[in-house]
């Protein structure tokens, strides 16, 4: 697990994640030329490093095609329909990527722990979720469940971090902070839903991010290795000569604005 090994390094990290690129750019050309659609469920305990994970795999993707989707608690029409409603709205066409920023797991994990759902809630989005997941997979599309663990000790310095640095300030929210004494009962709620809704069809994997930069090496690996034979090379294109020298730029009615002033 990460916390026996030596985390890695900035430059490492970004040396070993270059080929992943690369390989992810080959998956999004593969995704829009075969039509095949791709869904990406990112779950995990707070701080565990969701957001890292997503960018390591969309940065160098065409955003028009991979989308992430990250939405916030529902609103009083979406709290009356069916749970799945919402999700199911962002879901993938022929040739994208969707990843999820947490999703429809919300109701087996902050959901009910944090009481926003009862018993019975809960209850019936165990039972329905193999279900809904069964007809996204028989449809055709590709459904990878990840779900990222980090030790407590880890997370109590990630949120102490988001308290301090008015850079990350953002990320800390009062559940954030409420769900530093759950964090047992989110463990028992992660069990329950794996019991529940790890399947054949939709199965759940759980990647170690006490390590960060290796925890999303790790997570982009897997998701490139579950894929089939991607290779497919990029179309052809032209790039004749210019035919004369290179124009400046030439100003009629603005000019742009002063440069950036760099201070000794």
């Amino acid at each position: 697990m990460g916390k026996s090994e030596d985390k890695l390094k900035g430059k490492e990290y970004r040396a070993l994640l270059e080929p992943l690129e690369l390989e992810l750019v080959g998956m999004a050309r593969w995704a829009k030329a075969t039509g095949a659609r791709i869904v990406v469920l990112f779950e995990g305990r707070d701080t565990a490093g969701k957001g890292g994970a997503i960018r390591a795999v969309s940065e160098r993707l065409n955003p028009r095609q991979c989308r992430i989707v990250a939405l916030s608690k529902p609103s009083e029409d979406e709290s009356t329909q069916w749970y799945f409603q919402r999700y199911a709205a962002h879901l993938p066409s022929a040739g994208e990527i969707v990843l999820y920023d947490r999703s429809w797991y919300n109701r087996a994990g902050v959901e009910k722990v944090m009481g926003f759902a009862d018993e019975a809630q809960v209850d019936a989005f165990l039972k329905q979720a193999p279900v809904f997941e069964k007809q996204l997979v028989d449809d055709g599309i590709l459904l990878f469940k990840y779900w990222l663990t980090t030790d407590q000790d880890n997370q109590e310095e990630r949120l102490r971090e988001r308290l301090e640095d008015p850079l990350k300030r953002w990320k800390l929210s009062p559940i954030d902070l409420a769900a530093r004494e759950q964090y047992e009962a989110y463990t028992e709620a992660r069990e329950a839903m794996l019991a529940a809704t790890h399947t054949e069809w939709a199965p759940w994997t759980l990647v170690d991010f006490n390590d960060q930069k290796r925890g999303r090496l790790t997570l982009v690996r897997d998701l490139l290795d579950r894929l089939p034979d991607m290779h497919i090379d990029p179309p052809g294109l032209e790039f004749p000569e210019l035919g004369h020298e290179p124009f400046d730029e030439s100003y009629g009615v603005l000019r742009p604005i002063a440069d950036y002033k760099i201070s000794d």
